[in-house]
């Protein structure tokens, strides 16, 4: 991997805790005494996050006021998600190069913003282009918000400890947009849900000002940024998501979507071609020679995959299966944030006492288990379905916090934004690949569109069988490709013993 004094690979130089050591930078010896950079990185993830799915709820409201079309209200969420996907990794070399404190604190500025810009909105047109500036500027923030937490800290169980605060922000985010989203509009007008973003990014922005280490050049990159990778990646990304999304709305021999799909795998490609010819590649791809990056990257796209199928398919089950209002619903996930929680101190003793790879084969199990029990519990009420939500969690908090944790340890110290921004595209190509195989699967099985209003006995139980049937075959897939990235990882109980591992 080419970095600013070389460009082949070369290891990066440790400290005893495990990571690159970043000497003169400031470091904290608890997560107390980090609280306010801490903090501020949590609300910037939070507020990335929960933009995701905030707006879900209040669709009708706002085809209503803005007079939108179908396809319009499904491009107000699917515009954010295909430039926030599209650009990540390359918002993570950017950040090595040019700083990781000020790429973020400009993604803080311009999503607080752009975010105000809401109040002047009067088509679905305009609200669309808006989401799509919002996507660019939160994939400024997602992959550095994550690399900056191991600048707060020397120790390794400090990061993990941090690692899964990050963690449980952005799912909780994830997870309560809607609740948070339903909530409000009893009270305020759809604009109002993005307003808010503004005073949440300057607080993070202060926080992160005042308490996290400024960026030093020996600690970035020097190399040339590699615009035509940077350009290969976000096309193959956006084509790849959209293609995701075209297949389910159009179907997936639909013109629209075969020619995705193929621009997407010509994109790739190219990318491919590219980063191994390039003096300075964007991604060096001899990285994935490497076990850790390898093995944690083919986990989190399993888990993205797991995570995003089961809440898609849950959000219709609990409101129109159940009839539940979306406050309730909302609460439904509570398991969730709970045990993601509850579930810290297994995955530290798990890693500390039996290494990686059997800590990600255990959460890699869990997932796979989780996914046939909830087959199983779709019309068994919910409380069988909760069971199903807690066994998951276990396997997500353990799968996510070790692979996120081990990418970035794995890289050299000037790379760390990128390998966040991997592990965060990771996570979004399994989200669209989960949410695409489960809406295909409702649109095959059940009905191509759903009914808004009160189910009847019948759509309901077709609705569970193909739950059912999408829950099953979800098993056989993150099962394969957890189990293989688990089983790819390194068994290493400490960052130091993996850094000493070669990295061909």
């Amino acid at each position: 991997m080419s970095t600013h004094q070389s460009s082949s690979p070369s290891p990066a130089v440790t400290s005893p805790a495990g990571h690159a050591a970043v000497s003169g930078a400031r470091t904290y010896p608890s997560l107390r005494a980090a609280w306010i950079p801490l903090a501020a990185l949590c609300l910037a993830f939070f507020v990335e996050m929960v933009d995701n799915t905030l707006l879900t709820i209040a669709l009708p409201t706002i085809g209503r006021d803005l007079h939108g079309s179908t396809t319009s209200l499904q491009w107000i969420t699917g515009a954010y998600s295909l430039t926030f996907g599209g650009l990540l990794l390359t918002a993570g070399s950017i950040a090595d190069r040019f700083g990781r404190r000020r790429v973020l604190q400009v993604g803080l500025a311009a999503f607080g913003l752009m975010s105000l810009l809401v109040l002047v909105v009067t088509s679905t047109g305009e609200l669309i282009a808006l989401r799509a500036a919002l996507g660019i500027a939160a994939a400024a923030m997602a992959p550095i918000t994550n690399s900056l937490v191991f600048r707060l800290f020397d120790d390794q169980a400090l990061r993990m400890r941090a690692m899964t605060v990050m963690i449980v922000v952005g799912m909780s985010g994830f997870v309560l947009g809607p609740l948070l989203g339903g909530t409000a509009l009893a009270h305020v007008s759809w604009e109002w849900l993005l307003v808010v973003n503004a005073p949440i990014a300057l607080i993070a922005f202060l926080g992160i000002r005042l308490g996290v280490a400024k960026d030093r050049p020996e600690d970035l990159t020097a190399d040339v940024m590699d615009v035509p990778g940077a350009a290969l990646t976000i096309v193959a990304i956006g084509l790849a998501c959209f293609t995701m999304t075209s297949g389910v709305e159009h179907g997936w021999l639909s013109v629209p979507t075969v020619l995705a799909a193929v621009g997407a795998i010509a994109a790739g490609v190219g990318f491919v071609l590219r980063e191994r010819s390039a003096a300075f590649p964007m991604l060096d791809l001899r990285l994935l020679r490497n076990r850790t990056v390898r093995g944690a990257t083919l986990a989190q796209i399993g888990t993205a995959i797991a995570m995003a199928g089961v809440m898609f398919s849950l959000v219709l089950h609990f409101q129109f299966a159940f009839g539940w209002s979306p406050v309730r619903a909302g609460l439904a996930n509570l398991p969730f944030i709970v045990t993601m929680l509850a579930a810290t101190p297994l995955t530290e003793r798990l890693v500390a006492r039996f290494g990686r790879r059997v800590a990600c084969l255990f959460g890699a199990v869990s997932l796979t288990v989780s996914l046939v029990w909830l087959a199983w519990a779709v019309d068994h009420g919910y409380l069988a379905i909760a069971v199903g939500m807690v066994i998951m969690t276990v396997g997500l908090r353990t799968v996510m916090t070790i692979c996120a944790v081990g990418l970035v340890d794995a890289m050299p110290s000037e790379r760390t934004s990128l390998a966040a921004a991997l592990n965060d595209t990771a996570q979004e190509v399994g989200t669209s690949i989960g949410t695409a195989l489960v809406g295909t699967f409702i649109a095959a099985l059940v009905v191509t569109v759903l009914p808004l209003g009160a189910w009847s006995p019948a759509l309901v139980t077709s609705y569970f069988h193909g739950e059912r049937v999408a829950f099953l075959v979800l098993a056989v897939l993150v099962g394969a490709v957890a189990l293989l990235g688990a089983l790819t990882m390194d068994d290493s109980r400490t960052a130091d013993e993996h850094h000493s591992e070669s990295a061909a």
